[in-house]
């Protein structure tokens, strides 16, 4: 078909994807956000359960890309082909909905970064002027991406060598200015983690391991535009194993420069805060620069990606098809303009949130986690049927375990959230059947909508009634 001749995409651009997606605004906090939970030993147990958690999803991802070519923009259309047109949708609608929460979550960092030097007008990333920036800039790469895919991958991948620079340079400072005694001293916490169990800690870190690792289904996302189909598994573990080393690095080294509550304590982003301990001012500023850059074009990716999956699942009949419109670009214009105008109703939203930089990301992190339950489960369907390799079993159990295992570390208050916004998301899935002639709910289907809408209406209850604080 035409449509799938724009922007042929190699193998080192799509490592650039996945490695664009997910090296964005978490890494650059990883150290504050672990700092306030755990230290250096239950930071080694959570990135054991994330990272073999996550190995396992990208296992799957590779696995799946080999065993059913067929299938294009994977992370939605595997639950489809497992489980039927509506779970198949609300997969769909729910990686959407992610993309735009983290969206909105880049906004906010930009902005709060931006607060550093300009206090009066950023505020802490969620004031007037903090706003009117972020709609100019998610409205300035709409008129970017609307060019063509090909043209904004070009810049995702150049952006991505940018961002990576700076990180280097922060691990190589870490690692000079390492203090071991320090260290070890920390590594059961510190002074103020007296009596918190370990499973405690470990918990405590887990949504932000979840972010952080966001974008590693990048490569199965844009398999349509890939030159050969193998290169999408390939992309995905390579992009996956650099960028962990990585993440891992910038959450341990901190714990040789400063206490735990020190981190802490650092303003967001909170590796400029430790790179300034370690070196001084222009650390700080360094990181500041980088985290600008690396948030950028994590945005673009991940608008990218978000407006790939709405287009995919019109042209599956799975949302209205509007959706399926694409330009002389190539772009699929209408998803773009709704993907953007959601997240600026979002962006303008934080304005009245108390905390809208952690509550973005782990909404962003909690909507993610469903795609990633039926990607996985239907690796463990198809691994089921026969044919399959002991190993590669496994490894679909392993990754059904850790995407239900998060689910649960999550806590109940986002699930219900998470609920409260797929609900009403099922209004376009009742339009787009009905466009077909289709009928709107198959039997099996219909015990589904009603335990979400009951998990829907308790996320209502409690939101309004004080129990669930935005």
């Amino acid at each position: 078909m035409a449509e799938e001749k724009h922007g042929q995409l190699s193998l080192p651009a799509l490592i650039a994807v996945v490695v664009g997606s997910m090296v964005g605004a978490g890494i650059f906090n990883l150290p504050g956000r672990f700092a306030m939970a755990t230290g250096p030993l239950g930071a080694l147990v959570s990135w054991a359960i994330a990272g073999a958690g996550m190995y396992a999803l990208a296992r799957v991802f590779q696995w799946l890309a080999q065993k059913r070519p067929d299938i294009d923009s994977g992370v939605f259309a595997y639950a489809k082909a497992g489980f039927g047109n509506y779970l198949g949708f609300l997969s769909a609608f729910g990686y959407w909905l992610g993309s735009c929460l983290g969206n909105v979550f880049y906004w906010v960092l930009i902005c709060t970064t931006l607060g550093r030097f300009f206090p009066g007008i950023f505020g802490g990333g969620s004031s007037l002027g903090a706003i009117a920036v972020a709609l100019l800039g998610i409205w300035s790469f709409h008129l970017l991406i609307l060019r063509g895919v090909e043209q904004a991958t070009f810049i995702n991948t150049v952006v991505t060598i940018a961002k990576l620079v700076p990180l280097l340079v922060a691990i190589v400072a870490m690692v000079v200015a390492f203090n071991a005694d320090l260290f070890r001293a920390n590594f059961h916490g510190g002074a103020g983690m007296a009596g918190k169990p370990l499973w405690t800690q470990v918990r405590d870190t887990m949504l932000i391991t979840v972010f952080v690792f966001l974008g590693i289904e990048g490569a199965s996302v844009y398999s349509r535009y890939a030159k050969k189909r193998a290169d999408v598994g390939s992309a995905t573990l390579l992009g996956f194993v650099g960028v962990t080393g990585l993440m891992v690095a910038i959450t341990l080294l901190p714990y040789g420069i400063a206490s735990p509550q020190q981190i802490a304590a650092a303003a967001k982003p909170s590796l400029a805060g430790v790179l300034e301990q370690a070196v001084g001012p222009w650390g700080a500023l360094m990181v500041s620069v980088a985290v600008l850059v690396a948030v950028l074009g994590a945005y673009l990716a991940w608008t990218l990606m978000g407006a790939e999956v709405l287009y995919a699942a019109a042209r599956s009949r799975d949302m209205p098809r509007l959706f399926a419109a694409q330009n002389r670009n190539g772009v699929p214009a209408n998803a773009l303009w709704a993907t953007n105008a959601i997240v600026s109703l979002f962006v303008i939203s934080t304005h009245w949130s108390t905390d809208a930089f952690n509550f973005m990301l782990d909404m962003a992190s909690v909507t993610a986690l469903f795609p990633y339950l039926m990607v996985a489960g239907y690796a463990v369907v198809l691994t089921r049927a026969g044919g399959a390799a002991r190993k590669d079993r496994a490894v679909a159990w392993v990754a059904l375990a850790y995407t239900v295992f998060m689910f649960v570390a999550a806590g109940l208050q986002y699930v219900l959230l998470t609920a409260l916004l797929y609900v009403p998301g099922s209004l376009l899935y009742a339009w787009a059947r009905r466009e077909h002639g289709a009928l709107v709910f198959e039997p099996f289907e219909r015990p589904i909508l009603l335990l979400a809408g009951a998990a829907a209406a308790a996320g209502l209850y409690g939101l309004l009634g004080g129990q669930i604080a935005l």
